[in-house]
């Protein structure tokens, strides 16, 4: 950082100069001509300061030029500096400025500093020598390569010093400053007293003179006092740039400090602004303004292709898959598999790849919800079959950071259940089951659970009535939480209405019905301002019909909320193949959906398709991806990149692919 402080010498009334405006130093220098070449603008910490060249005589003007009218240097004055000053050895001064006479070459006026000293010069023609009065403030550190403002101000024989706005200093001399030192025929040398020793090093961003008041009672208290300011020259406050005929060109030479922090993102509080940091997948480089990350320069990811990175071997089929991120932990995938023995699996992503990390036993495993309550980590299994004792639960596991495991934590009686969502409303978690069928009864209750910070465990909050569900998706618009159901088959069709729900005193009521055709998957996402509902359409069948092949090749389609008209209406048709899932990724600037075909009425080998979102145009076909019984999707990303996996219901393998950009 730097430093500010001001000088004020005595309160009197200064005649016959009378001249209360300050005077600015620095700006004086910058109008000599040959300040171009020897002052370089640095930013530092955030602020803007010139780094001086090593030329004294280039760094000097006539005393003249700010008393123009009267050669006589004012009895009462604040002298007013801003400046950065890195370490310097024991012993060692440094000049801020002098006025040194040019015959004589004695300095009538001087500031310099040391390791933990601030030394006033002036001369006393009182004196019987004719030489300089000393004036020192001890135990104050400004080489500390910290901004700093300081304000000195004398008034006779007493001198304070003001640093950063605190409380000042006292010096009392037993004679005053001089009533009337001439400044004729002197020259002022901002950072040296006319020759290289003691030459400052630092970054000077303010030297002012203020004639007859004490700086200190107009510049503070302030914000920032370390950077307060009487006059800055306007080219450290504008950009250091100029553009002319000739084009955009530097005013002068310039450069900018920077530290800049790599891996997961940093805090950005107020001692973090003005720090930089690049995130570790090199999407960006980022800046802290004290309480938010701005980006600065952001690598715009466009999806290129795609390509296999993994076959994962499963046990056996799999019906649905789950990736999540454990803080500290890293990345898991755990899959739904269809098989009993030896059940389903947890993968964990270890050196960029998926690998065997836990087993559970399970019973046709159709579907796994990871959620957190608190610090807690849990994740929820939807059964489709009974056990071996003929109950049929859906079972609760919870994390373990000891054993790195998650163990049976609590089950929950369902029916041949598809799915489970987790969602907060209010601070309360809650737990939605799919339940698609009991015996061949399609048209049961579907079941939403509280948990209940008491006992521990989820409880029965409210009963839906669904036809056959198979999936629920939760989301929120504003103030307002929804609930979706993905009804699949009332027992004679496929044609029926799945129901939005709209959470209304303490419960979910019915918003919207909306036509589906073997609806299988809801998928909630925002567009910028704009919410969507895509809904997969598996099948279209009535008990009775003929079965056609192409009762497989139908319509998905997707919703936009009217806000106005407060209802999701139809917004894009597109064209599927036994379509159950959807999901809806970003990479860089671009939104995407990919879709889940599995079945075209002959072969469960189908192309499943990234569609990327044109604006106007809708999603368009963007990626065509050879699939076999596709039975989910889900995205992620890991510091390695961007990935999709799929599980398969027809073969033992899922596949992660890469989006390589």
């Amino acid at each position: 950082m730097g430093f500010m402080f001001v000088l004020t010498l005595g309160l009197k009334s200064w005649t016959p100069c009378t001249n209360l405006h300050p005077l600015d130093m620095l700006s004086e220098l910058i109008k000599s001509g040959n300040s171009s070449s020897n002052l370089r603008m640095v930013q530092s910490h955030g602020s803007r300061g010139f780094r001086l060249s090593t030329s004294p005589h280039a760094l000097s003007f006539h005393s003249a030029h700010i008393f123009p009218n009267c050669p006589l240097f004012p009895e009462e004055f604040s002298i007013v500096v801003t400046a950065k000053i890195p370490s310097i050895p024991p012993k060692k001064n440094e000049y801020l400025f002098t006025m040194v006479t040019k015959r004589s070459k004695h300095v009538l006026l001087g500031l310099r500093y040391s390791e933990n000293k601030l030394h006033f010069l002036f001369y006393s023609p009182q004196q019987a020598s004719g030489w300089q009065t000393k004036v020192t403030f001890r135990g104050i550190s400004l080489a500390d390569n910290q901004w700093h403002t300081f304000v000195l101000a004398v008034s006779g024989i007493s001198f304070s010093l003001t640093i950063d706005c605190s409380i000042p200093l006292e010096v009392v001399l037993d004679k005053p400053f001089p009533i009337s030192l001439s400044t004729s025929d002197s020259q002022i040398y901002v950072g040296s007293r006319r020759r290289q020793k003691g030459f400052f090093t630092g970054l000077l961003r303010q030297l002012a003179l203020l004639p007859g008041s004490d700086a200190s009672n107009i510049i503070c208290p302030s914000a920032r006092p370390r950077l307060a300011e009487l006059c800055i020259p306007e080219v450290l406050k504008e950009l250091p740039i100029k553009i002319d005929e000739n084009g955009t060109h530097l005013k002068y030479p310039y450069e900018a400090d920077m530290k800049v922090t790599l891996g997961p993102q940093p805090q950005c509080t107020d001692s973090e602004a003005s720090k930089f940091w690049m995130d570790t997948s090199l999407k960006g480089l980022f800046l802290c303004n004290g309480i938010n990350w701005i980006p600065v320069l952001e690598r715009k990811e466009k999806l290129d292709y795609v390509e296999n990175y993994q076959n994962l071997a499963t046990i056996s089929e799999t019906m649905g898959l789950e990736i999540f991120l454990i803080p500290e932990v890293g990345h898991f995938a755990v899959m739904a598999n269809k098989n009993p023995q030896p059940g389903s699996i947890l993968y964990r992503w270890t050196d960029g790849k998926f690998t065997t990390h836990q087993y559970f036993t399970t019973y046709q495993a159709q579907a796994w919800k990871h959620f957190t309550i608190g610090k807690r980590i849990f994740l929820a299994l939807a059964s489709f079959e009974k056990n071996e004792d003929g109950d049929e639960f859906s079972v609760i596991y919870k994390w373990n950071p000891k054993k790195l495991k998650f163990l049976q934590y609590q089950k929950i009686k369902t029916y041949s259940a598809r799915d489970w969502e987790a969602f907060y409303i209010d601070g309360e978690t809650f737990l939605a089951v799919a339940n698609h069928r009991e015996g061949n009864n399609h048209n049961i209750n579907s079941v939403i659970y509280k948990w209940n910070n008491m006992s521990g465990l989820f409880e029965v909050n409210q009963s839906i009535p669904t036809s056959g569900a198979y999936d629920w998706e939760f989301f929120s618009i504003g103030p307002y939480s929804f609930l979706v159901v993905a009804n699949t088959f009332n027992g004679t069709s496929t044609t029926i209405q799945s129901i939005i729900y709209i959470w209304l005193g303490n419960a979910f009521r019915p918003f919207q019905s909306i036509m589906t055709f073997g609806a299988s998957d809801w998928e909630f996402f925002r567009i910028k301002d704009r919410f969507f509902l895509a809904v997969a359409n598996s099948h279209s069948y009535d008990v009775g019909t003929q079965a056609l092949n192409n009762l497989y090749v139908i319509n998905s389609t997707i919703y936009e909320l009217n806000i106005t008209g407060q209802l999701f209406e139809k917004f894009q048709d597109i064209l599927t193949f036994s379509a159950v899932d959807w999901e809806f990724f970003t990479l860089g600037e671009d939104y995407f959906l990919v879709v889940a075909n599995s079945f075209d009425g002959s072969s469960f080998s189908v192309k499943s398709v990234i569609y990327r979102w044109q604006g106007y145009e809708g999603f368009v076909p963007a990626h065509y991806l050879p699939t076999n019984g596709c039975r989910d999707w889900e995205a992620f990303t890991t510091k390695t990149g961007s990935y999709i996996m799929y599980s398969s219901a027809k073969e033992p393998i899922s596949k992660v692919l890469k989006l390589r950009t």
